[in-house]
């Protein structure tokens, strides 16, 4: 029997997309192994964030509620949750990998004298043993790691996971924490918050994704990417390559080192497909590659290959989204 414990994020009902997936990727590890689904949620004062979990798959919430937990601190967290852990006695605990996953997981895994494993794929039960996949040598490979002991703390590449669905009128346990946090813990303070510009539809959230590399030579060819993304209603990406170069923003990379996607749709312009690319866009459902060079790892894993110039090839494909737009 597997105990998963989900750190969820955000305050609102339904829960956000990394919590989704974090309960799908929960609620079937558990039913693999006839565990239960618990989550541990960090609030400073109620929300309606637990009432959705339990719709979600959860059949435990741990609630803690402190004063300290008003806004991110990597000290307070890693001391809150180790003290939920110790309550919840989980054999797994997942987390988002994102900027607060990255930075609490291995001080937690540290803290419990656990295993860790960041950036996974996928999370499955296997008889006893629970397996965490991930990309290993710059995304050359897909590692598949056994657990040797528990617990064990993972972080969890967002889209990656099939989100859990909402089952109307489930209801679970809720169990309130009762937390001891000194002032103390509170090292740093927030000095500015800068938000993102975002243009349109969010990059990681579309379910289109245009992407252009250093095939295109420049930040002038994205005007195009642009356009096309507008007409599919999606949003342009772009490799490390065209990033590095200072052509489009940073925010814009798609890649190991970048954002991860996985849209319905993904067309790369100009992108050869280096390793550390793929990485972050091979769970795109459909794939459409653009590149005059036809040995270009990108075709490896594209659905639909043109081999070609995109300066030929690009006109003619928005002259006829444009058309089915509009008709």
């Amino acid at each position: 029997m597997t105990d998963v414990l989900i750190v969820a994020g955000g305050q609102g009902n339904p829960p956000s997309q990394n919590t989704l997936e974090l309960l799908g990727a929960a609620r079937r590890l558990a039913d693999a192994t006839q565990g239960r689904v618990k989550a541990a949620v960090l609030e400073s004062a109620p929300t309606p964030l637990t009432a959705g979990l339990f719709g979600y798959g959860a059949d435990q919430v741990f609630r803690a509620e402190h004063p300290l937990l008003n806004g991110y601190q990597g000290d307070v967290y890693v001391a809150a949750l180790s003290q939920i852990a110790a309550q919840a006695a989980p054999q797994v605990i997942l987390l988002a990998d994102d900027s607060c996953g990255k930075e609490v997981a291995p001080r937690l895994a540290h803290r419990l004298n656990a295993g860790l494993v960041t950036e996974v794929l996928a999370v499955e039960g296997d008889g006893p043993a629970v397996l965490f996949r991930r990309q290993m040598y710059g995304g050359r490979t897909i590692a598949t790691l056994a657990a040797q002991r528990f617990p064990v703390v993972a972080t969890v590449k967002p889209r990656t996971m099939t989100p859990a669905s909402e089952l109307a009128g489930r209801t679970g346990e809720e169990i309130a924490v009762a937390l001891t946090l000194e002032a103390s813990l509170v090292r740093t303070k927030v000095v500015q918050k800068v938000a993102e510009e975002v243009r349109g539809v969010k990059l990681e959230n579309a379910r289109v994704v245009v992407s252009g590399g250093r095939g295109l030579k420049g930040p002038e060819p994205f005007k195009q990417l642009e356009e096309l993304a507008q007409i599919l209603r999606g949003a342009v990406g772009a490799s490390r390559a065209a990033t590095d170069a200072g052509w489009v923003p940073a925010s814009w990379q798609v890649g190991q080192t970048g954002k991860t996607v996985s849209p319905d749709l993904y067309i790369a312009v100009g992108i050869s497909g280096a390793t550390q690319h793929l990485a972050g866009m091979t769970g795109s459902k459909t794939i459409v590659a653009i590149n005059t060079d036809p040995d270009a790892p990108i075709f490896k894993v594209a659905h639909l290959g043109i081999v070609g110039d995109y300066k030929a090839i690009l006109p003619k494909l928005l002259e006829k989204c444009r058309d089915l737009t509009q008709g």
